[in-house]
């Protein structure tokens, strides 16, 4: 079975009787590596019960528009940037019509509206509903603008018939959600990342570091590996476990990430530099602890650190190369600056002084920045931010060749 390890689905349950497979989909979503988090309308109340998927789930069950409970009661909106999928199942022939028309009149549809996650739908329903032209002319519409369209099945009906409308069975969704994230845009492509702190140590027991978490140079690997790359993490230190199917590289310092990347870079079709390296070091480390003294400060000699994107942009024969931008202030300015300075391909600029993004976050939101133009992605989590770094960073690599 493939997996769906650290994703997070949103799983959406209309009213069918198929509603009873979304029990067993939620469970085989949880054995296969996903966090699932569960929205039922009103009818499929009627079929499963929301206490049901809240214990299967391990989370509450969302059926209200609007929450009291959530930031601002927005809680729509926070479930649409929590998804990297939003997956319908059952999808009923209503709900269709009504995501075919741009309704957002209940929580599920207001979610599909509002997030930029992908979407599947696995539709259930009778057969002459299935047929009805008008179905079909939703599904149309649902597909044209990028809604995935899983089954349905051929075979027997609740009510007798046989024909297609069947939902299909847990584990084909599973591969089909999977299926989801292998885009196959950097197929035979070498991505090399750089990722997290680095840390510089001051004697044996401290250091100079920042607040990087590493969670957006580790979601842009998995990004890439699911792009179809050989991904290649260097990593500083994180507390996030090494993501499946990725060489990882454990480093500590500047200088060793410093190492790693130009012992990687050969080959490299992009070079992405998410790592927050520290621009200083000791110019000596003490040897032994440095003792508090009866003066109230205490100077340290520092020395700038290598620039590492500076360094890989600079070689011959370099690779599209990408860096980050972490400012609290003159934010594109800044990034502009850095792009030309150190003859980047592509900056990606996020204003640390914003609430909810950035370091530690599980969100973010960007300024891309190129020698042409800039684009705004709005806030979402980093898990999506990647992928639709990654689909950006492999069509400019395409338009450069």
């Amino acid at each position: 079975m493939n997996s769906l390890t650290n994703k997070q689905i949103l799983l959406g349950v209309t009213g069918g009787i198929a509603a009873y497979k979304s029990a067993d989909l939620v469970r085989r979503l949880q054995d296969a590596g996903a966090s699932v988090r569960v929205v039922m309308t009103t009818a499929a109340q009627e079929f499963i019960t929301p206490l049901t998927m809240q214990a299967l789930s391990g989370n509450p069950v969302h059926t209200a528009l609007l929450d009291p409970a959530a930031e601002a009661g927005m809680g729509h909106i926070q479930l649409a940037r929590w998804a990297d999928v939003v997956l319908i199942a059952p999808a009923s022939a209503n709900f269709i019509a009504r995501l075919a028309q741009g309704q957002g009149d209940d929580l599920l549809t207001t979610i599909c509206l509002a997030t930029a996650a992908p979407i599947a739908v696995a539709p259930a329903m009778n057969q002459g509903m299935w047929l009805n032209a008008s179905t079909q002319a939703n599904l149309r519409i649902l597909l044209e603008r990028k809604v995935q369209i899983f089954g349905p099945a051929d075979g027997g009906q609740a009510c007798g018939d046989v024909g297609p409308g069947r939902m299909l069975e847990p584990l084909q969704l599973i591969d089909a959600v999977a299926g989801m994230f292998q885009s196959g845009l950097l197929a035979g492509k070498k991505v090399v990342i750089t990722a997290g702190p680095t840390r510089e140590a001051l004697d044996p027991v401290r250091y100079i570091s920042n607040h990087s978490s590493g969670k957006m140079g580790y979601a842009l690997a998995q990004a890439a590996m699911e792009a179809g790359a050989k991904t290649i993490l260097i990593s500083g230190p994180t507390q996030l476990a090494a993501p499946e199917r990725i060489e990882c590289i454990s480093v500590t310092t500047a200088e060793e990430m410093l190492q790693a990347s130009l012992a990687h870079v050969p080959g490299c079709d992009i070079f992405i530099a998410a790592a927050a390296v520290a621009d200083y070091r000791a110019a000596q480390i003490a040897p032994q602890k440095i003792k508090k003294t009866l003066d109230d400060s205490l100077t340290l000699m520092l020395i700038k650190n290598p620039d590492i994107v500076a360094t890989i942009a600079a070689l011959k024969n370099k690779p599209y190369t990408v860096g980050f931008a972490a400012e609290s202030e003159n934010l594109l300015d800044y990034a502009q600056q850095k792009l030309q300075r150190k003859n980047l391909d592509l900056m990606i600029a996020n204003n640390i002084g914003s609430e909810g993004i950035g370091f530690n976050s599980d969100d973010n939101a960007v300024t891309i920045i190129d020698a042409q133009q800039s684009q705004e992605l709005t806030k979402r989590s980093k898990q999506q931010l990647a992928r639709d770094l990654i689909v950006i960073m492999a069509k400019n690599l395409m338009d450069n060749q």
